[in-house]
């Protein structure tokens, strides 16, 4: 039989008006069971859910209830032992497990769908689904933001250039460093859970688009579940998936500070930064070439946010033609959903695995450091607290800076005479600015650079992850 051709049985669950039977060809691109079927916890507590409040007003018997939940519990032990047997011709996970209920307990299985459809059952699935996958992302960042707080307090002292226009810019601390990675990975876990707040609303119950003409109670079944309560509009719940693309919205936001975060650690393993070292574990050699150690983790990481950047727009793209209710279109929500789950857990696991291992190189930062004139600021700085006004004072390093490019020499290396010779209000206290250490030191206020300062952010840092 070709792929063309129409099998010889209908759809019991929907065909009953059609006079002929689905294309085979039709029948395999418009079924989702392949990808779907990832749901069967959530759409399996979803039923038992849905049964249960069944029982409670009066539409099922209590027998056909015990017999719904024994059966539903059995199609989960063959599922998780791999003994279920999949059907393209059912389309989806909902109908695969409701056929498979019917088999076992007979017409008990078929009154399971009283007051409810596919379009509430999805939307109900994909919505248990996410939560469970916020908890374990929201894990996962913590894992992270423990690990930098680790390495932040650890090089709270250790000396790094800053960078503006990847330019030396000021000296830094490398805790500092880490912390604003820290703060980065906060801002996306706050979004996270503020995003759940929405994903936790139940659709079940609003049927196909208009709800039910059964006495159904959802607040009973919304409690069942952990729902904080079920939707307000029957229209609006089985067609919304602003959900879906709040959460990549999210995912999209924190890949992208990711993939900052691994352009620093690719740029500073090079031979030309030579800043830190990763573990062998985490990179890869080449091939042709014996000496090189590829930083692959943090360039797969990097090379990810692209891909979930696209699952945003695909899922932007899917909602904005489509009228109210529910469309076919929204088959389409799930594979590029389920992917950006897959792939923020995997990046997240591999910088939290990675992190807490990473070895700074100090002298290797401290002499960076001490190229490109970082302290030029501080004596600004120091110029404008002897009384002159900042543009002077800028203009007064400017030229001290000219004579450090000219004779290949950092500020704190040239002598008083030198440094007076720009401007007389210079004395010999100049060289505690222009130190390193005194640069770093000087920071110390509130989200200043400061060793002082580092520590008491980790500390924090520390209470907010623990709360």
């Amino acid at each position: 039989m070709s792929t063309s051709q129409s099998h010889e049985s209908k759809n019991q669950s929907w065909g009953g008006r059609f006079t002929e039977s689905t294309d085979a060809f039709v029948e395999q691109f418009t079924a989702s069971i392949t990808f779907d079927q990832r749901l069967y916890k959530h759409d399996i507590a979803g039923s038992r859910a849905h049964a249960r409040m069944l029982g409670k007003v009066g539409l099922l018997n209590s027998t056909d209830v015990e017999a719904i939940l024994n059966g539903l519990n059995q199609i989960e032990a063959e599922i998780e032992a791999g003994s279920f047997d999949w059907k393209v011709s059912l389309e989806d996970i909902h109908m695969n497990v409701e056929a498979r209920l019917t088999d076992r307990i007979g017409l008990a299985g078929k009154r399971l769908h009283t007051g409810r459809s596919r379009n509430d059952q999805v939307a109900t699935d994909i919505r248990l689904w996410l939560r469970d996958q916020i908890d374990h992302i929201g894990y996962a960042i913590r894992r992270l933001q423990t690990g930098l707080i680790q390495v932040a307090e650890q090089e709270a002292d250790t000396i790094l250039p800053g960078f503006t226009h990847l330019q030396v810019a000021q000296p830094i601390t490398f805790g500092h460093h880490m912390l604003a990675w820290f703060e980065m990975l906060q801002r996306d876990y706050e979004r996270l859970m503020d995003c759940r707040k929405r994903v936790n609303i139940m659709p079940l119950g609003a049927a196909a688009l208009a709800g039910t003409t059964y006495p159904i109670d959802r607040d009973y079944t919304a409690e069942l579940l952990g729902f904080e309560r079920p939707t307000r509009n029957s229209l609006d719940a089985v067609s919304d998936r602003d959900f879906a693309i709040e959460f990549t919205s999210f995912a999209s936001l924190l890949l992208m500070h990711l993939s900052r975060f691994s352009e620093e650690l690719i740029l500073w393993t090079s031979a030309q930064f030579d800043f830190i070292r990763l573990p062998d574990r985490f990179c890869t050699g080449s091939s042709i070439m014996p000496q090189k150690k590829n930083p692959d983790v943090p360039e797969l990481v990097r090379g990810k946010s692209g891909r979930v950047f696209g699952h945003l727009m695909a899922l932007l793209t899917l909602m904005k033609g489509q009228p109210l209710a529910y469309n076919k279109d929204n088959q389409e929500d799930k594979e590029p959903l389920f992917d950006t789950v897959d792939t923020v857990l995997g990046c997240l696991r591999a910088f939290g695995d990675m992190m807490p291992h990473v070895q700074t190189k100090p002298e290797k930062m401290r002499k960076a450091a001490m190229q490109g004139f970082s302290t030029a600021t501080d004596l600004a700085d120091y110029l404008v607290r002897k009384g002159l006004p900042f543009r002077d004072a800028h203009e007064v390093v400017g030229k001290a800076v000219g004579l450090g490019v000219q004779t290949g020499r950092d500020l704190s290396e040239m002598s008083l005479a030198e440094l007076q010779s720009f401007s007389d209000v210079i004395t010999d206290d100049v060289f505690t600015v222009l130190t390193l250490e005194g640069s770093v030191a000087a920071r110390n206020h509130l989200g200043g650079t400061a060793p002082e300062q580092v520590r008491k952010q980790v500390a924090i840092a520390k209470a907010l992850i623990a709360e």
